[in-house]
């Protein structure tokens, strides 16, 4: 029986408890007929302190969701061939109806049709994800994985399978040491291949699986973030980008993609890697996706070695059994290329005469449309958009025949949105599945959101504004001045559960998210231009955002102002702190930010501050040192919250500490929080919750509004030491706690 797939009940208020427990839908996958798309959905309870995890169909026709199964180790489900049978992977595995290893991973197959009677195809001994697959016929389907390698023999590796160690030491002869919030290991990334054929009982059998990379040094999905956008599969091989094995990966982003011919399913490939040449393009590459036919490709690839925000050119590969003949679209005599825009995912139309390409506009994450072969380029050959708001989160042909697309996407009201599109007619739009009722189910709506354009440092900038959704122009709201990480990121039309700035208008706020020079979206010159300014451009970008602000918006409060910022935006609220705008603000928050330049050099990912700062430390230490804002302490005056975490190892927890120490050594009101537990993020829900209420707590006591709720309802523990006392107040009477 088939329910509704969005949220049934509203909330009166968007707290960060509804953020946090609203049901979280994956992408929409169709099957090959149109009638059905699946989808994962997550539910976190705060009353069961338990996640829930599901799998679901959607009737495209009627919107009606039907489950398919609760388990919640079950996830990554795609459609087997054309009917409605269906494969997942079931973390855990399963033995005689036991649970078994936490490292074994089960291939369930199952099916629309019959709930409840689905099976194990397969267990393999490891944990293994992004499943993907590749009829070949009727009775026999290629699929290909990625879990980690043993580098020792090429197999796959099982840490039940290791020895034990009786000691916890790890020797380094190499960067990278932490990756993200780990320790790196040798075990590394790999793609696995193999066949689930049809036996006589109708049942799939897995044959294989196979390490494609086996004896080449390559690591395929890229950590820490890689995954199915690093590879791809068809019906006679498989296509995937690799870091450089020659270079340092901490000091170097150079990927090259390579092909790796498949004859057999069953059985090793009968080559090596083979490596596709491209000319002039040393940086790095993504997006890896074959032609419908299977004998030509397409991906992304950038410019500059060392330079992750470079702009992604598209590259085809029109014959892959040509790798030295690859084209680049688009480009264009002087190096920039035609379009000025850097796409961040592409794929195929079912015809294969059209590129859909995914791309930052303005704010917003567009989905566009690009004829192919190109020949030969010209202005009147650039991308055309698809979609003109929100944020594209995936996009699928409707059916295997169809020229039409499932399109997934989000917004700053809509945690959720699948829309169904006609390239060629992108009007006639139909939208199938809003998951919050177009934000009603959240008590938000559209008409809270607006945007401004203010002058900056050397080109008009661009900000999004959220107003209260009880908002009246007569009155004075806060400001929430929020800035966003990267540098090279932007603030979008896109839900957020770790800032979203809906549920800090909710507060109280009007809140501005500004998007100053490095913002992607707006044209490569503009994100290229931070590079040896961190606390130039962005910072006269933000001061021109704030008079703007004051001047041309009667509704806000400028002098009950608060500014937060997280990575990058934590770096600048530390450099505000220390400059004439830091004054201008009631409270900062810093998440995870930068306090001393020098102290990148402790970080993961060497060549960012490298090309961000015009070269490593020693050789352009003058830039690193004009911009570090541990320069400015002695100006830091404005109350402060600091919040640092264990497990970043992008910017080690010691920044948080030394700007948390500067502020109680000067007198300063300030708080430290930080979670054991979490990374550069904040991604447990309870964690989560803690965070919000601790950092509305920070800012409303001081633009004179009321606590969120008593921290200390959550359970948190406090540790405060002792501040020196006079004498006097030493003999004073300490009430009872």
């Amino acid at each position: 029986m088939g329910t509704s797939a969005e949220i049934s009940i509203g909330a009166d208020k968007f707290t960060p408890e509804v953020l946090l427990s609203a049901p979280r839908r994956s992408a929409a996958v169709p099957n090959a007929k149109g009638t059905l798309a699946l989808y994962t959905v997550t539910t976190y309870s705060f009353e069961s302190h338990r996640k829930t995890s599901e799998i679901r169909a959607i009737n495209i026709f009627n919107g009606q969701s039907t489950l398919i199964t609760n388990d919640e180790h079950a996830g990554d489900p795609h459609w087997l061939g054309d009917g409605n049978e269906l494969i997942w992977l079931k973390a855990g595995g399963n033995e005689n109806g036991k649970e078994a290893s936490k490292t074994k991973t089960d291939i369930v197959v199952g099916s629309v049709d019959e709930i409840g009677k689905e099976y194990t195809a397969a267990t393999v001994c490891g944990s293994i994800a992004d499943i993907k697959l590749k009829a070949l016929d009727q009775e026999r389907i290629a699929f290909a994985f990625v879990a980690k390698v043993r580098p020792e023999d090429g197999s796959m590796f099982n840490p039940d399978d290791e020895p034990k160690r009786y000691t916890s030491g790890k020797l380094y002869d190499s960067v990278m040491v932490r990756h993200w919030d780990k320790y790196v290991t040798p075990q590394r990334n790999t793609i696995w291949y193999g066949l689930l054929q049809r036996d006589l009982d109708g049942r799939y059998k897995m044959l294989g699986p196979v390490n494609a990379l086996k004896g080449s040094p390559l690591e395929s999905p890229i950590a820490p973030f890689g995954g199915a956008d690093h590879f791809d599969l068809s019906t006679n091989g498989i296509i995937f980008v690799a870091k450089d094995p020659a270079l340092s990966p901490a000091f170097n982003t150079k990927c090259d993609f390579y092909y790796v011919p498949i004859e057999d399913y069953t059985k090793a490939p009968s080559s090596m890697p083979r490596k596709a040449q491209v000319k002039g393009l040393e940086g790095a590459a993504t997006s890896p996706v074959f032609s419908p036919e299977g004998n030509s490709a397409a991906y992304l690839k950038m410019k500059q070695n060392g330079y992750e925000s470079d702009k992604n050119r598209i590259i085809l590969v029109p014959d892959l059994s040509k790798l030295s003949d690859t084209v680049e679209v688009l480009s264009s005599d002087d190096g920039k290329g035609l379009w000025d825009r850097s796409p961040g995912g592409v794929r195929w139309s079912n015809d294969g005469k059209m590129l859909l390409l995914q791309a930052e506009e303005s704010g917003r994450g567009l989905l566009f449309k690009l004829a192919v072969p190109i020949s030969p380029p010209d202005l009147d050959s650039l991308p055309e958009p698809v979609t003109k708001s929100g944020y594209l989160s995936n996009t699928f042909p409707l059916a295997a025949n169809s020229s039409e697309l499932l399109v997934s996407s989000t917004n700053l009201v809509d945690n959720s949105v699948y829309t169904i599109i006609d390239p060629a007619n992108p009007a006639s739009a139909r939208q199938i599945s809003s998951n919050s009722r177009d934000g009603s189910s959240f008590s938000l709506s559209k008409d809270q959101i607006s945007e401004i354009w203010f002058p900056g440092a050397k080109q008009k900038v661009h900000a999004w504004v959220i107003k209260p959704s009880d908002f009246n122009s007569s009155h004075q709201y806060p400001l929430a001045y929020m800035i966003h990480g990267g540098p090279q990121a932007a603030w979008g039309d896109e839900w957020s559960t770790r800032w979203n700035p809906a549920v800090f208008a909710e507060q109280g706020y009007v809140v501005v998210t500004p998007n100053p020079t490095g913002s992607t979206g707006y044209g490569q010159a503009f994100c290229d231009a931070i590079q040896e300014s961190w606390g130039g451009l962005p910072y006269q970008d933000l001061v021109n955002g704030f008079d703007y602000i004051k001047e041309n918006l009667a509704y806000v409060d400028t002098d009950r102002a608060v500014a937060l910022g997280a990575s990058y935006g934590g770096y600048m609220i530390n450099w505000m702190q220390g400059n004439d705008l830091g004054r201008k603000f009631k409270a900062l928050v810093c998440h995870d930010g930068v306090f001393s330049m020098a102290n990148q050099m402790s970080s993961d990912e060497q060549y960012f501050p490298n090309h961000d700062m015009g070269g490593a430390y020693y050789d352009n230490m003058a830039v690193w040192q004009k911009w570090d804002p541990a320069r400015l302490t002695g100006n830091w005056s404005t109350p402060q919250l600091i919040i640092h975490n264990e497990l970043d190892y992008r910017l080690p927890i010691s920044e948080g500490l030394a700007a948390f120490n500067i502020l109680q050594e000067q007198g300063v009101d300030s708080r430290f929080l930080t979670f054991p537990d979490e990374n550069h993020w904040v991604l447990n829900e309870e964690n989560s919750l803690l965070w919000h209420t601790v950092v509305f707590n920070w800012i409303n006591q001081y633009v004179g509004l009321p606590p969120y709720k008593e921290d200390q309802e959550l359970g948190y523990v406090m540790q405060s030491s002792p501040v020196a006392q006079s004498d006097d107040q030493l003999t004073k009477d300490i009430p009872a706690r």
